[in-house]
């Protein structure tokens, strides 16, 4: 029987925590290290529908993409919809694991996944980490991921391929019709201050998950377009990719994705008014 400890040594091997971004709170957040596990479940979001999820069928650890106990915590009381599901997890014995930004960053992390579903040639680190490896000759390591398309798309074109391989039936972008492209930036989650990266990098369109309004001009100004299929459209995928690699690692245990965690978020698709 694996611990927390062992799941924990191979999560980090998968998703290096010196990738993490500096604000970031990843790596094993809740839990005993020494404690025994049968079973695992992950999600992209940690709320009290997946926590009541884990306790009913009995998990041992949580992995959740984004971390709990992001901001500082001055009281964890069953009074706060937050404090309650810590203190019943707690109560439960379930540990909780993050892996946030060193995922997304990871060399088949999430970013990586992406460019890789989309068949992105030639792929690329948006926002390389600077350090001695990049000597070494091994591969560079960074934030974001860039890549070139086997051929020339429209912006319709390269919506209709991502709401395709997103399985998502729509999707908000920046951009004129006639946008001829050829190479892409990738930052999943919120993450359009890729936007000056992926233009140093050539590329003409980003596609992340949501962006500020004002993020939105920027990408016009700089002639860009923009795609947006959603947050949890970007990541989660990742996320049940994950639970396949620990059953593979660890197949000795009861590894699935969450089944009651949906986008929060919903779309009205009708192409005329009321």
């Amino acid at each position: 029987m694996s611990s927390v400890a062992e799941i924990q040594d191979y999560l980090v091997h998968l998703a290096p925590l010196d990738l993490a971004e500096s604000w970031d709170n990843v790596g094993l957040l809740m839990g005993d290290p020494a404690q025994k596990v049968n079973q695992i479940l992950t999600c992209l979001t940690l709320t009290p529908d997946v926590a009541a999820e884990a306790i009913s069928a009995g998990a041992d650890l949580i992995i959740s993409h984004h971390p709990i106990l992001f901001r500082p915590v001055q009281q964890i009381t069953s009074t706060s919809v937050e404090g309650k599901m810590l203190l019943d997890l707690i109560q439960a014995k379930i540990a909780v694991y993050s892996p946030h930004t060193s995922y997304d960053s990871a060399e088949r992390g999430i970013n990586w996944q992406l460019a890789n579903l989309l068949g992105l040639e030639e792929i690329g680190v948006l926002r390389p980490i600077v350090s001695a490896s990049e000597e070494s000759g091994e591969e560079e390591r960074g934030a974001g991921r860039f890549g070139t398309l086997p051929a020339e798309f429209s912006l319709p074109q390269l919506n209709q391929l991502i709401k395709q391989a997103l399985k998502v039936s729509s999707l908000q972008f920046v951009g004129e019709p006639d946008l001829r492209i050829r190479r892409i930036g990738i930052a999943c989650g919120a993450a359009a201050e890729f936007l000056k990266d992926a233009h140093y990098h050539d590329c003409q369109v980003l596609l992340t998950g949501e962006a500020r309004f004002h993020a939105c001009l920027e990408a016009r100004a700089l002639g860009m377009g923009l795609i947006l299929p959603g947050h949890y459209a970007t990541e989660r995928p990742a996320m049940e990719q994950m639970a396949q690699l620990l059953q593979q690692q660890f197949p000795d245990l009861k590894i699935g994705a969450s089944q009651q965690e949906t986008d929060p978020l919903q779309w009205d698709c009708d192409s005329e008014p009321a």
